[in-house]
């Protein structure tokens, strides 16, 4: 069965750092592609970032590009999220997302999500 444990969220100041990890275990994670979504109170979930199987092909939300950087080491099954100059915008429930496609078909998975409060 396929698991997504994200850690590493908290209280952070206005243009600190924190780096969020998501270990996985139960699927192929060297053949998925993985992504970071996040959701504000009162919001809809949106796409932070994705990577790539081998870790190319990345792409980020507009409102973080600069600012995070999403990296994955397949040896370890373990995805990062570094994030810089955290802005109070950036106040989310971040979860991780895994896309493993199998004999044609996607299956899809979510981790339980971490909190991310940035405030002075």
């Amino acid at each position: 069965q396929a698991h997504l444990v994200e850690s590493g969220g908290g209280l952070v100041q206005p243009g600190g750092s924190l780096r969020l990890s998501c270990a996985a275990s139960g699927f192929t994670f060297s053949g998925s592609f993985m992504s970071w979504y996040r959701q504000a109170p009162g919001k809809e979930r949106e796409l932070v970032a994705r990577i790539g199987s081998t870790g190319g092909r990345i792409t980020y939300a507009d409102s973080v590009k600069g600012r995070f950087t999403i990296s994955r080491d397949n040896l370890k099954n373990t995805l990062y999220l570094q994030m810089n100059s955290l802005k109070p915008d950036d106040t989310a429930v971040y979860y991780c997302y895994a896309e493993s496609v199998i004999d044609g078909f996607v299956n899809d998975y979510w981790g339980q999500g971490t909190q991310v409060t940035v405030s002075s």
